[in-house]
Parts: structure tokens; sequence; C-alpha cells
């Protein structure tokens, strides 16, 4: 287009012409002063004018589909070019349910790390909605719609419901005086910035379906107050951080809601102690149930049992009946892999060693059991082992090191198997492992069970059924994953800030919990790199960790400083118990087979026993010297506790309270116990002990042991109060106790560190 200055054009079809405004004059191009009246600019057009003018211009260029189109999208347009939507004052009382339930369904919906957040928008958009209700004198919606929304709140906002009910007309909303604090303030809420653009865009895209309801409730009743920072929750790495710094809320956080009202959940109340627990078994998938049930039937017909024996079926129908207890969780509570051949087998053989394990039944009465215990000293370790662990068929053990390396014995002394091509012929009982870059805190391996004598699937290969995997964590803050075939790292996990003090496979296989110096409980599924819960809430670095039968709940023990244990959900990473009561290092945590009671150590020698629906403890523990507890295990029946201390001793104790507590000590001359030494082979160290499983029974016969300490317990010139719970005691020469275990038949296995220097 050619021309030196500037056009006037925009002639319409409709005769009408639009110009623009001419330029004004440079500051160094002559006078400056006001244009003549008649030479001002027009005003700019309406959104009606453009309208016209975009339709005519579409017609006069022949887009006659596009303007149809535009015509029907314009004719949702108010007088100010936005789109029109319905006032919250002309909708019916039914819209403030549907767009009550349409915010809640969005916040389920979205990410868990903005639930906490948004969740506080719920309850003054329900009080808000309610009072406009019973203000424009809809009493029967108010009333149905307190009514049917009112569970969403009850555990937390019980009085102010009670308090709501009885305010159906508009005096009532005007002389309330809980009523006139939520009308009279605006009620604050603060929100992080990528989840407040997110709500405003949502409600703004459903309008018509009730977001124009929420929008006009936030806009004349509350203050949403926007902060740039990272969302506020029980496991995000906003509140992992300020946890870790000991930092109190924000001002915005103190400010939130209005004054003299309670706000319901808090940044940091994020603890509800009153939530049910689901303590019962879990309930095995009805597919494998089914596999094994027909696999016991066929055994029973093959080999039937003893006279006076149940058979493999009555066992197993009789732990089926247990699993259906009231207060036992779904399979949808916990996902699970779905079970596979090797999972039938190992089914059919603990149900068979439960049926035949050495029954420890009724009270002990601190009466001595004849449990039987094989323990397996390490030599020349020069102190280096700093954890162990015994597989579940007790064919392994492998010890974590300060040196940064692990090592795997058979505990048999025969060769261990590996799976590479390149060492078929290869004859070693111990193997080591090497990977981290710092001290090994500890290790664990996966379920194993004695395999079956016969190949149930004759067309393919026999499962196995020993420990294919092995977890260690470390002070270079990793977790790292064994395998057992081919004796090489699998996997690393690297989530925790700093070093990791506790890693434990769960119940089930398939997901393990991990716990260290950045006071947080993380839980892994094996399959995933990253964490699929991380717990927050200890003070201090966290120095026990146990899991609950069911796998739905995992315990973790604070050190010196915090002296807690916490009990966290799997399913929704919240703190649902606290435990306290002990006044130095707890070292161990266990979780007795019936899911009921929960036992743990300090370094000064103390047992407590926890009720944990209760959340209350029971009694304690006294037998052990100064030093701490590493270890504690129950007997099947849930009735015996074994611990392992580093006084040198294995104690047994009655679970039940004694039949007379103020009954002194039987044990007079000692504690009856006993040790099997022996040494094999070992690069840094050597494990010895009964390598058949043969252990020497124990009873509470008084019988003198060699090593006994005398009948008042004295240890180093101290005396140690024995309480009279204790079932007996296994002293070892100089060898503070690491780990025990009691096996699915009801036995024990123990192993330590030998010390000359005790």
């Amino acid at each position: 287009m050619s021309g030196t200055g500037p056009q006037n054009t925009g002639a319409g079809p409709s005769g009408g012409a639009y110009a623009p405004a001419q330029p004004g004059a440079t500051p160094g191009g002559g006078a400056v002063g006001n244009p003549p009246p008649a030479q001002q600019p027009p005003a700019p057009p309406s959104a009606q004018n453009l309208n016209q003018i975009v339709t005519d211009y579409l017609l006069k260029r022949g887009f006659t589909k596009t303007e149809a189109i535009f015509r029907q999208e314009s004719s949702n347009l108010g007088a100010d070019g936005r789109p029109k939507h319905k006032r919250a004052e002309d909708m019916g009382p039914r819209q403030y349910t549907d767009a009550f339930k349409l915010l809640k369904d969005w916040i389920d919906k979205t990410l868990d790390i903005y639930k906490l957040e948004l969740g506080k928008l719920l309850w003054p958009v329900f009080v808000y909605s309610y009072l406009e209700l019973v203000e424009k004198g809809y009493t029967e919606a108010a009333k149905e719609y307190l009514n049917s929304l009112k569970q969403h709140f009850e555990s937390v906002h019980g009085d102010d419901l009670k308090v709501f009910a009885t305010v159906t007309l508009r005096e009532h909303v005007r002389e309330n005086p809980v009523t006139k604090l939520y009308l009279e303030n605006q009620y604050k809420i603060p929100l992080n910035v990528h989840i407040a653009g997110s709500l405003f865009h949502f409600l703004q895209k459903e309008a018509d379906a009730g977001g124009s309801v929420i929008s006009h409730i936030i806009e004349n009743r509350c203050k949403v107050l926007v902060q740039a920072r990272g969302p506020i929750e029980p496991y995000s790495f906003e509140a992992i951080y300020r946890r870790a710094q000991n930092l109190d809320l924000d001002e915005v956080d103190a400010e939130e809601g209005i004054p003299g009202v309670f706000t319901g959940v808090t940044n940091r109340d994020v603890l509800d102690v009153t939530v049910p627990l689901k303590l019962g078994q879990m309930p095995m998938e009805p597919e494998l149930r089914d596999d094994v049930r027909a696999e016991l039937e066929e055994q029973d017909q093959r080999n039937p049992p003893a006279d006076g024996f149940p058979t493999l079926v009555e066992e197993f129908e009789n732990r089926i009946k247990r699993e259906e207890s009231a207060d036992a969780p779904t399979r949808s509570d916990l996902p699970l892999p779905p079970s596979r051949a090797r999972d039938v087998v190992m089914e059919i053989q603990k149900v068979r060693e439960n049926r035949d394990r050495f029954k420890i039944e009724g009270r002990t009465g601190g009466v001595g059991v004849p449990v039987s215990a094989c323990i397996f000293t390490f030599h020349n370790t020069l102190g280096s082992v700093s954890s162990m662990d015994f597989s579940k068929d007790h064919q392994l053990v492998a010890v974590g090191t300060m040196d940064s390396y692990i090592r795997v014995w058979s505990l048999d002394g025969k060769p261990l198997k590996s799976k590479m091509a390149n060492e078929k012929d290869l004859k070693t009982n111990n193997r080591k492992l090497i990977g981290h870059s710092g001290p090994v805190y500890s290790v664990s391996f996966s379920d194993a069970i004695k395999n079956v004598d016969y190949n149930i699937y004759p067309d393919t290969s026999k499962p196995e059924t020993n420990s294919q995997l092995l977890l260690s964590a470390s002070a270079d803050g990793q977790i790292r994953l064994w395998s057992l075939d081919f004796w090489t790292c699998l996997c690393i996990y690297k989530a925790h800030d700093g070093p990791v003090f506790r890693v434990l496979w769960g119940p089930h296989g398939h997901y393990f919990a991990s716990a260290g110096w950045d006071k947080t409980v993380r839980v892994f599924m094996q399959d995933h790199a990253s964490a699929v819960r991380i717990m927050v809430g200890h003070d201090t670095s966290i120095s026990a960790l146990a899991w609950h039968p069911n796998g739905l709940y995992v315990f973790s023990a604070s050190d010196e400083m915090d002296k807690s244990i916490r009990m966290w959900s799997v399913t929704t990473g919240d703190c649902v118990r606290v435990f306290t009561g002990h006044t130095q290092y707890i070292s161990a945590l266990e979780v007795a087979p019936n899911g009921k009671l929960l036992a743990s150590a300090d370094a000064g020698g103390n047992i407590f026993f926890w009720d944990i629906e209760k959340g209350t403890r029971k009694k304690r523990c006294r037998g052990h010297g100064k030093g701490g507890i590493p270890s504690l295990s129950f007997s099947v029946e849930s009735n015996v506790l074994v611990s392992g201390g580093l006084d040198g001793t294995v104690r047994l104790w009655d679970v039940e309270l004694p039949a007379d507590p103020t009954k002194a000590n039987s044990l007079t001359n000692g504690t009856s116990g006993a040790q099997a030494d022996g040494a094999a082979a070992g690069d840094s160290a050597a494990v010895g002990g009964s390598g058949d499983g043969r252990g020497i029974s124990a009873g509470g016969s008084g019988a003198p042991a060699a090593g006994a300490t005398n009948g008042t317990g004295k240890k180093k010139a101290k005396e140690v109060q024995i309480t009279p719970d204790q079932i007996s005691a296994f002293p070892t020469k100089k060898t503070p106790v690491l780990k025990v275990q009691f096996t699915r038949m009801n036995l024990v296995v123990a192993g330590g560190c030998f010390d000359p220097e005790r």
C-alpha cells in the first residue's frame, strides 16, 4: 500500500464509518495544545458494535459458516463482552448441593499434595451455602442440604453442625452468635499460587455446572490468600522442610478462618488418634485361596495326618476364619500384585509348618517353656558388624559392616547357589556384596520357606521358595536391592536426605519401608524407584522400624531426643497412633502376629508392651543389662517374646502378666541357657553354631549353666532387677546378641559377634 500519511478507511456495509485516532504532534514538531473538539477521536466502540463490525466483515468476505458460528457464540456474551452465567441468586436451592459435590469431586481427583489445602475450601462453602439457603427462605431445602452433607464434617465440626441445625429462619441467622461471626467476617483461606490458579480456572470452566455458585461464595464471603510457596501437606516437600527446620506457621496460616471459630484441620494438625484401626489379618486372594485348598486336599489324601492331628485342610479353614474378623482389612486397602505359583507353594508350606509347630498354648505364668534356641557366633569381626538378618527359611544369614560391604553365608555350610553362567562350578559358602560407600546399618531378606518335597506343577520347573532378594540401607543415603541368584545390585533407591538407618520388607513382600536421619519413614514398592508414601512427624532421626502383620501400618521409633513411637497408615500416610513412655534410646520394635500387641525395647534394658488399638502401655519388663536390646521377636501364638541384648543374653518373656506379680523370680542360681559354639571358614568373620538347626532345650527349672549370672542378675557389679515375667535366659560367652528370631516352628535362632574385650 502506497502513500505517505495515515489513511482513513473502514466504511462498512452498514454505512457507518470507523476512523482510527490521528497521531498527536511530537514534542519537537510544533506547538502543543488541545485539538479542536471537532477533531477529537471518537470513543471506542462497544462490545455490541464490535460484534456487528466483525459480523459485517465476515459477510462481506463471504465467510458465511464462520459468521453463523460467531453469531451463535456471541449470543451468550454480556454487554461487557464476557460470557453470561447464571447468577447464584437466580439459581434454585438444588444448585448449592450440586456445587458442593462438584467441588468435592474435583478435590478428590486432584493430586495428593494439594488435597489438604483445597480441603480447606469445603467447610466455608458448606457453611455459607447453608446460611444463604436459610436467608432466602428455603427452610426445607436447607435441612436437606445439612443432613445430606454433614457426614463430611462430623468428625471435626460436630459442635458447629449442632448449632447450624437450630438455625432455620432468617432471624436465626442474624441473631445467632456463631452465624454472625461468619457473616460479619471474611473466611480467610491460604493457598499456594499454583493450586489457586487451577482452582479459579476450574470454577470458570464449570460455571454453569455449579462453579459460579462457588465463585460467588468465594468472592463475597471468603478471602483467598495466595502464597508463593510449596503445598502444605503431611508428606509434601514444603512440610518436610518446615519440620526439618523446626519452623513455625507462616503468619498467613495463623490468620486462617475467621476470629473465634475453629477452622478444622490446620497445616500442623495432621494427627487423628481417634481413627479406627484395621488390625485383622489381610484376606487371601480368592484365586490363591482356591488353589491352596485344592492342593491341601490332595496332600491330605496322599498323606493322612496321624491320630489326634488336624488335616491340612482343617488347619487352613481355621486360618480363613481368622481372616474374616470384624476388623480385618480388604484386598483393596493394599494393592498387591497377582499371586504366582511360588505363592501357592509358600502358602501350602506355611499351613503345614503352622500345624506341626511346637505349640506354646495358654498362659505361661512365668513358668519355663521348653523352647529350643540355636545361637550362631561370628568370630574375627573386629567390631565391624553393624547389622544382621536371617532368612525366613534359615538357610542364609547376612551381615552389614562398617566397612561398607555386605557378607552372606549359608548357615549349613553348603555352597551358595548362583545362576550366573560363569559360576556354575563355583563352590563357596559365603559371598561379598560391594556397592555402598558408607557403613551398612540394616539388611533385610525377602520372604522364604522350606520348599515342598515334590513339584506340584509337573509341567513346569519347581517354583523356588528361597530368599531371592536382599535389601540394605547405608550411611551413604542409599537403599540397595540385591539379587541372591546373581549376587549383584538390581536397583538403587535414592530418596532419603542423609544416612538411612533401617530398611525392612513388608509382610507380603512387594512393599518395603525405610527410615533414617532425615526424620522420615518412606514406603516403597519393589517396582518403583521413588517412595509411594512419606511419613513425617518425628522430631529427630529414626532408630527402629516394624511392620504390622497385615501390611497396612508401619511403626517407627525416634532416638534419644524424641523417644516416641508412631504408627503410620500406609494407605493414607497419616500418623494414627503415638506411643510415649520411653526415657532412653529406642533400639527395637516388633508387632505380635495377632496384630494387637506392640513390643519396644530401649538402651536401658527396658521392654514395653503396648495395646495398639488403645495406644496405651500394658507393662514393662526388666532383666537385660544396659547397652541396648537390638532385636525382638514374638512366638507364633503371640504369648512369648524373645529378646537379644548387647549384655550377651537371649531372654524369653511371658507376654501375659505373671500369675503372681509379687512373686520373686524362681531362677535363684542363674538362668538356664546354652550356647552353640563353632567356627566356619570366612574371609573376615566366621559364623559358628548348630548348622543343622539343633538347639538345646531350656526350661524354667533353674538349672545352672556355664557363664550364667548370679541370682540377682548382677552385671559388671551393677544389680539388674529381673521382673517375674521372665521365663528363661540364654547367656553367651562374651557375645553381644544382634539378632533373635522365632521361626514358624516356634524355635529361636539368634546371632551375635564374639567380643574378647568384654
